[in-house]
């Protein structure tokens, strides 16, 4: 009996220390898949959009305000929602939500105290907002992407839409992950945030 009782007691032990040496991968895991699958729905939007010839929106953070083309929808900061909006003569109907995603709860769009503001991924914004597109746009909406049948991100203004969002864990700066799209193009790219020689440093990932 107590053979049994010492050998429980060791094996409750090395659990206990499994449980907590796991836990810094398992919040690297769940960031890393939160920026993959936001990476991954951007990049399948504007592939649905050349391959089926439709225009998709893809919306961040906040619901689209009352008398846009868009629907209301994500109510939070860590929603993602795509719409396909079909063309047709004499008036487009109105989009359809075709998928939306929350990220983990302990990951938002977010820039944390310490990202960088000088050197921001592909010379987007002063890394001080967290999602912000439309660069160099008087006009439209920031939180969101629309995707041409030609691959081009637009805005729902018809402008070329450049823009870049950030996401991170609470409160762990180098959790950071940044998403950059270009208008003319629809061209795609992944940061993260890295310690080059203690300085906070954007690489593309």
């Amino acid at each position: 009996m107590v053979e049994m009782i010492a050998v429980l007691g060791i094996i409750i032990v090395v659990l206990g220390i499994m449980f907590i040496t796991l836990q810094p991968a398992l919040r690297d895991a769940r960031v890393n898949g939160a920026y993959d699958n936001v990476l991954m729905l951007l990049r399948t939007a504007r592939q649905r959009a050349i391959a089926e010839r439709k225009r998709y929106i893809v919306v961040f953070g906040q619901p689209a305000p009352t008398g846009t083309p868009v629907p209301l929808g994500a109510p939070n900061p860590s929603s993602i929602q795509v719409f396909r909006w079909d063309v047709a003569q004499p008036v487009s109907p109105a989009p359809v939500e075709v998928s939306t995603i929350d990220l983990p709860f302990d990951i938002q769009f977010q820039t944390l105290s310490g990202v960088p503001t000088g050197a921001v991924p592909d010379g987007f914004g002063n890394g001080s907002v967290a999602i912000d597109f439309n660069q160099g746009v008087g006009a439209g909406r920031t939180n969101l992407v629309m995707f041409l049948p030609d691959g081009s991100a637009h805005d729902m203004l018809g402008n070329l839409n450049n823009g870049i969002l950030y996401l991170a864990r609470n409160g762990d700066l180098f959790s950071s992950k940044s998403i950059t799209v270009f208008g003319s193009t629809g061209r795609i790219r992944g940061w993260r945030l890295v310690s080059q020689s203690g300085v906070a440093t954007w690489i593309e990932q």
